[in-house]
C-alpha cells in the first residue's frame, strides 16, 4: 500500500517503542510481583513507566492502572466506577460514544441500572442542556468521549465537567482517539477517569491504561492476584507498559508541531474534497474536530465501493470504525448526528498521521472524484 490514511484504526509503532521494549522481551524479563533480582529489574521498568504516563497526565502513578487496550479500560471505568458509586443506579453516555462504553453502559441494565442516552446536534456535539436535564441524584456516572472516532468532533469536557461536579456525578472520558492529538491533562480537563490505547499513538496493540481520580472508588472486572493495586489482577506486561509510556511521551513531546502539520493537511484535503466532488457532505464539525480527521458522505454513492477504488490506486482509508467495518447497518453515529441511514452508509473516513505527506493528500484529491464516479454507476 502506497497511501496509508487509517491512522485512526491504527497506526504503527513509533521506531523509540521497538527499541525501548526488546530489553524487555529479551533480558528484562522477570515478573515484576517477583522480590529476585529479576522480578525487581522488571519493577523498576515498569514503575518508571506508569510515572512517565502519570506526568503526561498531571496525575499520581498509583492512579494509572494499566490495561490490555482502549476496551478493557472503557469496561473497567464505566462498570467499576458505576457499581462502586453508592449513590444509586443511573448512567447517563453519549449517543456517539464507541460501542466500548455503550454496550458496557447497556450491560449494567441487567444489574438494576437505567441508562440515559444524551443526544448530539448536527457536528456531533453533546446537547449540555440535554445532559443537565437528565443528571440525577442517583446518578452514579457520566462517560462523553473526548474525540469521535468516526466524525472526529471533540467535545467541550470542560464545560461537561461543570455540569457533573455541580452534582458531584464522577465524569469519564474515551480518550482512544484524543491521546496524542489532544492535551491530557486531567485537571485541566476536569474529569474523573480517562481511558487510552496505546496503538492509537504510537505504541504496541494490547496495551493502554485507565487513569481514575485517586478519591474515586473502582470495582475491578478481575480477581486474583491483586496487580494494580487490587484494581486489575494479572501479570503487568512490563515491555507492553513501557512501549506505551514511550509513545505517549514522543506524542505529547512533538504534539504542538504535530498538530499544527496535520491540521494543514486535513484542512487541504477537507477543502479539497468538498471543492472537487460534488455532492460531498463533511461530517463532524467543521473546526472543532481532530487535527487530522476528515469524513465524508457521498449521497447516493456506496461508501464500501468508494473505498475499493481507492485502494485498487493504492489509497487506504475507511468507511468508519474498525469495530463495526463488518455491520451493513448505517452507523449509529452518524444517524445520531441526524443523517438520513441511507446517506450514513455512504460514509468516508481519511485519518492522517505520522507518516501522512502533502503528497499523500494530493494523492486522495485526484482519485477520490473517480472513485466516487465508478462507484454511483
Amino acid at each position: 500500500m502506497s497511501v496509508y490514511l487509517d491512522h485512526a484504526a491504527t497506526s504503527p509503532p513509533r521506531r523509540e517503542v521497538l527499541e525501548a521494549v526488546w530489553p524487555y522481551l529479551t533480558q528484562v524479563t522477570g515478573n515484576p510481583s517477583s522480590s529476585h533480582e529479576a522480578g525487581r529489574a522488571a519493577k523498576a521498568g515498569l514503575d518508571a513507566a506508569r510515572q512517565v504516563i502519570a506526568d503526561v497526565l498531571g496525575a499520581r502513578p498509583g492512579e494509572v492502572v494499566l490495561t490490555s487496550g482502549g476496551t478493557e479500560a472503557d469496561n473497567l471505568a464505566v462498570t467499576g466506577i458505576a457499581t462502586a458509586n453508592p449513590r444509586g443506579r443511573h448512567v447517563v453516555v453519549s449517543a456517539i460514544e464507541h460501542p466500548a462504553v455503550l454496550e458496557t453502559a447497556f450491560a449494567l441494565r441487567g444489574d438494576g441500572f437505567t441508562v440515559d442516552v444524551v443526544g448530539v446536534d448536527g457536528d456531533g456535539l453533546l446537547d449540555l442542556d440535554a445532559l443537565a436535564a437528565v443528571l440525577r441524584p442517583d446518578t452514579t456516572l457520566v462517560s462523553v468521549m473526548y474525540a469521535n472516532n468516526e466524525i472526529g468532533t471533540v467535545q467541550p469536557l470542560a464545560e461537561i465537567s461543570r455540569l457533573c461536579r455541580a452534582l458531584g456525578v464522577p465524569l469519564h472520558t474515551d480518550a482512544v482517539q484524543a491521546a496524542g492529538h489532544l492535551p491530557l491533562d486531567v485537571a485541566e480537563l476536569g474529569v474523573d477517569a480517562l481511558s487510552a490505547s496505546a496503538h492509537k499513538f504510537g505504541g504496541l496493540r494490547g496495551a493502554g491504561f485507565l487513569w481514575v481520580r485517586g478519591v474515586v472508588p473502582l470495582v475491578p472486572l478481575l480477581h486474583g492476584g491483586g496487580q494494580e493495586r487490587g484494581r486489575r489482577s494479572g501479570t503487568t506486561d512490563v515491555a507492553s507498559a513501557v512501549g506505551t509510556a514511550v509513545a505517549l511521551h514522543a506524542a505529547a513531546s512533538t504534539r504542538e508541531a504535530e498538530v499544527a502539520r496535520l491540521t494543514g493537511l486535513r484542512d487541504r484535503l477537507v477543502d479539497g474534497v468538498l471543492a472537487g466532488v460534488p455532492g460531498a457532505r463533511l461530517t463532524g464539525h467543521r473546526t472543532r474536530r481532530l487535527p487530522g480527521h476528515a469524513s465524508f458522505c457521498f449521497a447516493g454513492v456506496g461508501g464500501e465501493t468508494v473505498l475499493a477504488e481507492l485502494e485498487q490506486v493504492g489509497i487506504v482509508c475507511s468507511s468508519g470504525s474498525a469495530c463495526s467495518a463488518d455491520s451493513d447497518d448505517a452507523s449509529h453515529v452518524l444517524l445520531a448526528t441526524g443523517l438520513d441511514p441511507d446517506v450514513a452508509r455512504t460514509a468516508v473516513r481519511f485519518t492522517l498521521g505520522p507518516t501522512t505527506t502533502a503528497s499523500d493528500v494530493d494523492a486522495v484529491l485526484d482519485a477520490l472524484p473517480g472513485a466516487v464516479r465508478a462507484a454511483s454507476r
